[in-house]
């Protein structure tokens, strides 16, 4: 049975890398910065910082594609969604934050 808060439980981090991995063609998107990205990512995720998101279409082109978006808590992509969403991108999940990963990262 599902409770009340439930329904405003986001879906976590670990939930989304696995969705991420699971989806041919998806592109995971890290918008920390550069400096934070090499302090520790999650594996196969591009380092695209917030700051930049206008200039992805330069790196992914195809508006359908699947893109997860992460950064540290969860602010930030949530921006970068939101900007990926009116820049045209139709299959865009903001997964959260990587301090909520329990999975491995890459430095």
């Amino acid at each position: 049975m599902m409770g009340l808060l439930d329904l405003f439980r986001r879906p976590g981090t670990d939930e989304g890398v696995r969705e991420f991995l699971a989806t041919p063609g998806a592109v995971l998107l890290d918008v920390r910065t550069p400096a934070e990205f090499g302090e520790g990512h999650i594996e196969g995720s591009l380092n695209f910082p917030l700051d930049r998101i206008e200039s992805l279409p330069g790196r992914v082109a195809d508006r359908n594609a699947p893109i997860f978006v992460y950064c540290r808590s969860g602010a930030r992509s949530a921006r970068a969604a939101a900007a990926l969403r009116q820049m045209g991108y139709r299959q865009v999940k903001n997964i959260g934050g990587i301090a909520d990963y329990h999975g491995k990262v890459v430095h």
